[in-house]
């Protein structure tokens, strides 16, 4: 097969091998770039803080002007330089900087509370979109009053609306979930929308031919086929969630990746942000996986055309592990002083499902190698 047919498929040793040089291609790139804005400083010269020109005096004019041939004393009369990389930082540092951040940054603890922040965005998000896009999307009466401005909602500013948030929630942590759960939901809840519009009417004639009532139709027909695609569109969409997240990290600045990089920012430790940035990158491919997976076991109909055993512990484990999870995130926002005191047993609780799943796992891939 020639590696340039129009939507032509990889074989896996292909994929692999294209995949790596891919790789080292981009951390070439990126070597080159830093390299070309990299510049070379005197060993232990620490360039002056010069005070703002701005409506200076006469004074403060000629203090800025003996800094500035200070510095250029300093640069003239250096014998040993060291290269810096004030914009773009190399690789390597970017990389050594990940250690020096876990230890000094507590950059574990701050990856953590961004990923619980996204988590309980887009949990209320779902929570929100879901039944309200049924009851639009079903309706006509619903549909007609509120499509279009829904339509609309996908041109706001998010960015603009920071203000509005902070007035109505505060800068408290429920301040953020409710700014990050708005930027999901308005691009989630056209999606429901559209999902119910693109359900096939071959389906729908089915149903209606074996006299099912609207609840039963509802039941067996749009939700599954609804949300069999509208996981796909869940999982692209926790990205935007990483972006609005910096934002909100940065109102009062309490912890999290976000608030992290914009401090190392501010302090010109351009590796440090770079270093944050790759994090993010590695926990949106870990999530990104992960909803892979719950589409291969909620909905394995699009996968497998025989069921398999294993298929149902498998699914009980991770609906009970959802359930659990969307109680504790609703806890966290309407009573949170009881989110401390029921964590033991949501611990317990996820251990559990964590087992079934493990189980059903267990069943799976011996039911499929046996195949």
């Amino acid at each position: 097969m020639s590696l340039f047919n129009l939507r032509g498929e990889l074989n896996s040793k292909q994929s692999l091998l294209f995949g790596i040089i891919g790789f080292v291609v981009l951390i070439a790139i990126w070597w080159v770039i830093a390299e070309a804005k990299s510049v070379d400083v005197p060993v232990g010269y620490k360039k002056n803080v010069y005070p703002s020109s701005i409506n200076a005096d006469a004074k403060t004019l000629a203090l800025i002007d003996s800094l500035a041939i200070a510095d250029s004393l300093a640069m003239a009369n250096a014998t040993e330089f060291k290269k810096e990389y004030p914009i773009i930082p190399n690789p390597v540092n970017v990389v050594t900087a990940l250690p020096e951040m876990v230890k000094e940054d507590n950059l574990l603890g701050n990856t953590w509370l961004s990923i619980w922040r996204n988590v309980q965005g887009y949990i209320w998000a779902i929570l929100i979109c879901i039944p309200l896009g049924f009851v639009i999307g079903l309706f006509p009466f619903f549909k007609g009053m509120f499509s279009k401005p829904i339509d609309a909602m996908r041109f706001l500013p998010l960015t603009a609306l920071t203000g509005v948030f902070m007035l109505a929630f505060g800068t408290q942590e429920k301040m953020k979930v409710t700014f990050l759960a708005f930027g999901i939901i308005v691009y989630l809840l056209p999606l429901v929308v559209q999902r119910i519009k693109e359900v096939k009417e071959v389906y729908l004639k089915t149903a209606f031919t074996l006299g099912a009532t609207d609840w039963q139709t509802i039941r067996t027909v749009y939700i599954p086929s609804v949300m069999s695609k509208l996981i796909d569109d869940i999982r692209v969409l926790t990205a935007i969630s990483w972006t609005y997240i910096i934002i909100a990290e940065l109102l009062n600045k309490e912890g999290g990746i976000g608030a992290l990089m914009f401090n190392a920012g501010r302090q010109s430790q351009s590796h440090k942000v770079f270093a944050g940035l790759i994090v993010i990158i590695f926990v949106g491919f870990v999530q990104d996986y992960i909803f892979v997976y719950l589409e291969r076991r909620l909905f394995p109909y699009k996968h497998y055309p025989n069921a398999i055993s294993g298929m149902t512990e498998s699914q009980a484990g991770i609906y009970g592990f959802m359930g659990a999870l969307v109680i504790l995130v609703v806890l966290a926002m309407i009573a949170p002083a009881f989110t401390s005191s029921v964590m033991m047993y949501s611990l317990i609780i996820f251990v559990a499902c964590l087992v079934f799943i493990a189980l059903g796992e267990f069943k799976i891939f011996k039911t499929l190698r046996n195949a």
